[in-house]
């Protein structure tokens, strides 16, 4: 089986097209409440304390972002036989195996927001107020 690496498209041709298959999940994948939820699901964990852990997160955003993930096959949702009925999430094998790259991700911003921070001061005040 060939291992190397595609190549790049003719000069010109757009690299990711309309219907590239990537686009759809790197759109879900660098979604920031998707990337922080991926975050929090460490182990299994209810709806409630989800949102807990993500200041600023609306009910409606936390919904909408788990659905998404789960259409994707990277959580898993539980209904808990609880009265009341409660929710648990989890990360299925898939949402696992992103764990890795995820962390990776999520060092990098740690230690480069200095960095970031100091480019965008640095724009800032150069640039024109808008």
């Amino acid at each position: 089986m060939d291992t190397s690496p595609s190549p790049l498209p003719p000069r010109g041709t757009p690299r990711f097209g309309a219907e590239c298959p990537s686009r759809p999940i790197l759109d879900q994948i660098a979604d920031k409440w998707s990337m922080m939820v991926m975050a929090v699901l460490e182990q299994p964990t209810r709806f409630n304390e989800i949102k807990r852990q993500l200041e600023g997160v609306t009910q409606r955003v936390l919904t909408q972002t788990l659905r998404r993930l789960e259409r994707n096959g990277m959580i898993r949702r539980r209904v808990l036989e609880t009265s009341p009925l409660g929710v648990e999430y989890s990360l299925t094998p898939l949402g696992e195996s992103f764990r890795g790259p995820f962390t990776r991700l999520h060092e990098w911003t740690i230690e480069h927001s200095d960095e970031v921070l100091s480019a965008q001061h640095e724009y800032d005040a150069r640039s024109p107020a808008q």
